[in-house]
């Protein structure tokens, strides 16, 4: 369904009835990529996934102020009230992980337990900041200048997704052609608004959260993991979930275990 948010159109995928569980995307995703996951868990559960600002189905304004996580923050609780929920589960993916933490720490009572995978508060210092930021900004560009299959092409062979040229030819190509169906000025203005650069640093707000955190990460994806455990440093109750040989798009890589741990941590919430 589109549902108009503010001054952008939304995708929203609703599957199932139930206690409502909300899914974000990570950068270039959109709600496809959760298929595999809520159509399993909405048997159960309502399974709610969104295409956030600049990807998908949902709109890719020129401004990139309307790119902010407290704006995208603020477009998720009006999705959530449009659809009568006062309380759900969220579950989020690399930037849409970012993006439910800070939900979560703005909008607390929206939030019944939180669940990232492979996902982080930001970075610490200003330094680091600035300097992602540079360097989003320069990914942008080559976004903007070469076009989106040159892209994706660079995109795909990164160090980060090493792991997923294990995957099937059929999954490899689902993968490639739904980032290929995103919007440069999408995933450009995504970069520059919502990339890790632009966010502000979340760990000193970690002990403001009430509410169960579950960690999810891939034992390959060690950047990730050395990032959970210091989470937990910083927030003993959080839990610590790792998938054994697997990196960093778990639920990309590991579908049925994905979707089999995520039951068990939704019932012993």
């Amino acid at each position: 369904m589109i549902l108009q948010v503010n001054d952008i159109r939304y995708f929203v995928e609703v599957k199932g009835r139930g206690v409502p569980l909300v899914f974000l995307h990570g950068f270039t995703g959109d709600t496809t990529t959760w298929s595999r996951i809520t159509d399993r868990l909405s048997a159960t559960y309502q399974c709610i996934s969104v295409d956030l600002v600049g990807h998908g189905r949902t709109d890719s304004p020129q401004d990139v102020r309307r790119y902010t996580m407290d704006q995208v923050s603020e477009d998720l609780c009006c999705i959530l009230d449009e659809l009568g929920i006062k309380e759900a589960f969220l579950i989020g993916y690399s930037m849409g992980g970012r993006t439910a933490l800070y939900f979560s720490l703005k909008y607390p009572h929206k939030v019944k337990s939180l669940l990232l995978e492979s996902a982080s508060p930001g970075l610490k210092t200003d330094e680091e900041r600035a300097d992602r930021r540079k360097k989003d900004q320069e990914l942008a560009e080559r976004i903007e200048r070469e076009g989106m299959e040159r892209f994706v092409d660079f995109w795909q062979e990164i160090p980060l997704f090493a792991s997923q040229k294990r995957l099937s030819d059929t999954e490899r190509s689902e993968i490639r052609n739904q980032r290929l169906n995103q919007s440069v000025t999408g995933l450009s203005n995504s970069l520059r608004g919502m990339g890790t650069g632009a966010q502000d640093s979340l760990w000193h707000k970690l002990d403001d959260l009430s509410i169960p955190v579950h960690l999810l990460v891939g034992e390959l994806d060690e950047k990730f993991v050395r990032i959970a455990e210091n989470m937990k440093k910083r927030h003993p109750e959080f839990e610590i979930v790792t998938f054994s040989n697997t990196g960093h798009a778990i639920h990309v890589e590991e579908p049925r275990k994905f979707g089999t741990i995520i039951e068990d941590l939704l019932l012993t919430t």
